[in-house]
């Protein structure tokens, strides 16, 4: 039989060669895009999506957006690191609806109205309609943690902790937080930020469970067994699902806040779980199989895990933001806005930070409600400031000389290479030392954070992944190798030496095209320095310890 003759392909008349096909819907028709805005019921669209979630939380994490996940869910940038279209064109706002809970419905949220109305002020770090209450050091003497409505099981463990009495921080926001208002909390590094918030939690939970708030659903009566029939021994109730949430900008000030909020909440029956990237995930989904009250993370991973369904937040009614300002510089605005988005509606959010200022401006406008802002009032530092200029040609032997200052010290630099680099450097020269900076894996950053923490290496040469949140006792001296680009940077770095009024000392080198820049910093930062001048290999006097 003979065939028939095969024709060409004719088009229709509507045929369009450049129309570009429609995204695939999952879950009740919502487009799963790469980017997120599919919603809380997306799947995370593809694995490699997912396994861009990684959160890495330094500034020099960021060049590794790709593989570890800036963006948090594999999101891709455009040039200017803002998130866009999956064909690369920067995403205009407003261009496309949001899913239920997005920046469209901020109006029908409770309080949606007035969120919108409230901004910050557009420079500086004054808070604009909400006036801060000013505290004073004097405020926290004769105080207990016990008058600030904290139980004795939390007492006890706090004095285990080495706190036993509270600092003006404490003082100012505990009591606001545990009648379950939103706050905002400012004050300098290693002023007890921690326990102020993670005390303040564990009390609040207390309250909202003897109130029936948390809704935990009845324990299910064992199956009984028929005679033939085998009966799992699984657990008979359902799995506790997370009521907080704490969010970190790096991993390493997610782990420090784990350590000192997880005995808080062991001591009152609840469980904490660390959700953070750059460690394998499994361990992570186990902890939330089992059921955790308090999960505490990088926003990558969270965001992550809630897209593979592992980690539900519709149940979470405390929200904490720590660095809060320091996270949204890194470009986790949009991860830290969607998490939150993703958190029981009229929940209560606490915002924390060493500098609030216009970067939290989006955070605090759509989610607090009439917070109660706390300050504490910056006291002149105690710990001497010495300003170096340096010439090319003589800063190995510089960064020798001020690396065997008495006693532990970290060195900041601006890079990972140079990091590296220094560390060999001060090896070859018989300096104990080590590194801590966003090349390194999260196991391998552990192990070298807690050689520094208990002595084995006498020297930390970091990048800014350090300059935030790591608290270690009895840093006698920081130097800042490479001038930070900004006054918060310096202050933050600054703040790694001297804490809780212990001594310390900061040495800063600079080129000397950088001689009017500093100063400039210096005023900004408030701070007045003891030395000012050129270095010379060999007759600058050694800067001593100080007790």
């Amino acid at each position: 039989m003979a065939q028939k003759k095969r024709r060409g392909f004719k088009a229709p008349a509507n045929y369009d060669p450049n129309r570009t096909r429609a995204p695939k819907r999952k879950y009740g028709g919502a487009a799963a895009g790469r980017d997120g805005s599919g919603g809380s019921g997306s799947s995370g669209g593809s694995a490699r999506a997912r396994r861009g979630a990684q959160g890495l939380g330094s500034a020099e994490d960021m060049s590794n957006s790709r593989g570890s996940g800036i963006g948090g869910a594999g999101r891709r940038s455009t040039a200017g690191g803002r998130p866009g279209r999956r064909d690369g064109r920067p995403e205009t706002r407003g261009s496309k609806p949001e899913s239920k809970g997005g920046r469209d419905d901020r109006t029908q949220r409770p309080g949606g109205a007035e969120r919108g109305a409230k901004r910050l002020r557009p420079a500086g770090e004054t808070l604009q309609n909400y006036t801060p209450k000013v505290w004073r050091a004097e405020d926290a003497s004769g105080r207990s943690f016990g008058d600030l409505g904290l139980g004795q099981n939390l007492v006890r463990t706090l004095g285990e902790l080495g706190a036993d009495a509270p600092f003006p921080i404490q003082v100012a926001t505990i009591p606001d937080a545990i009648a379950g208002r939103d706050v905002l909390g400012r004050a300098e590094t290693g002023s007890g930020k921690t326990i102020a918030f993670g005390a303040a939690l564990v009390e609040r939970m207390l309250i909202l469970k003897a109130d029936g708030r948390f809704g935990e659903p009845a324990a299910k009566k064992p199956k009984q067994a028929k005679r033939g029939e085998r009966v799992s021994r699984g657990s008979a109730g359902a799995t506790r699902k997370p009521k907080a949430l704490i969010l970190a900008p790096t991993r390493e000030l997610a782990l420090q806040i784990d350590r000192t909020v997880q005995p808080l909440a062991r001591s009152v029956g609840f469980y904490t779980a660390q959700l953070v990237g750059g460690v394998p995930s499994e361990p992570q989904v186990h902890a939330l199989e089992r059921g955790v009250d308090i999960v505490i993370g990088t926003p990558g991973r969270i965001r992550d895990l809630v897209e593979r369904r592992k980690l539900d937040l519709r149940e979470v009614q405390v929200s904490i933001v720590d660095e809060a300002d320091h996270l949204c510089e890194l470009g986790f605005l949009e991860e830290t806005q969607w998490t939150l988005r993703q958190t029981a509606r009229g929940g209560q959010r606490l915002l924390f930070s060493a500098t609030l200022d216009r970067d939290v401006e989006e955070l605090v406008s759509e989610f607090l409600v009439d917070p109660a802002a706390h300050e504490i009032e910056r006291t002149k530092s105690t710990v001497p400031h010495r300003v170096y200029m340096v010439m090319r040609e003589d800063k190995d032997a510089a960064v020798l000389e001020f690396a065997k200052i008495p006693g532990r010290v970290m060195l900041f630099s601006r890079t990972r290479a140079a990091a590296e680099r220094i560390t060999e450097q001060l090896l070859d020269a018989g300096v104990s030392a080590t590194s801590l900076h966003g090349n390194l894996s999260q196991a391998r950053r552990e192990i070298n954070l807690k050689q520094f923490a208990t002595g084995k290496a006498r020297v930390l040469v970091a990048t800014d992944v350090a300059a935030r949140g790591i608290h270690i006792d009895d840093v006698d001296a920081v130097v800042q190798l490479d001038p930070p680009q900004e006054a918060k940077t310096f202050v933050h770095r600054s703040g790694r030496t001297g804490r809780a009024g212990r001594g310390g000392q900061v040495v800063t080198l600079i080129p000397r095209t950088w001689q009017k820049r500093t100063r400039e910093m210096l005023d900004e930062a408030g701070i007045e320095p003891l030395v000012f001048e050129a270095y010379e290999p060999g007759k600058q006097p050694r800067a001593q310890r100080r007790k």
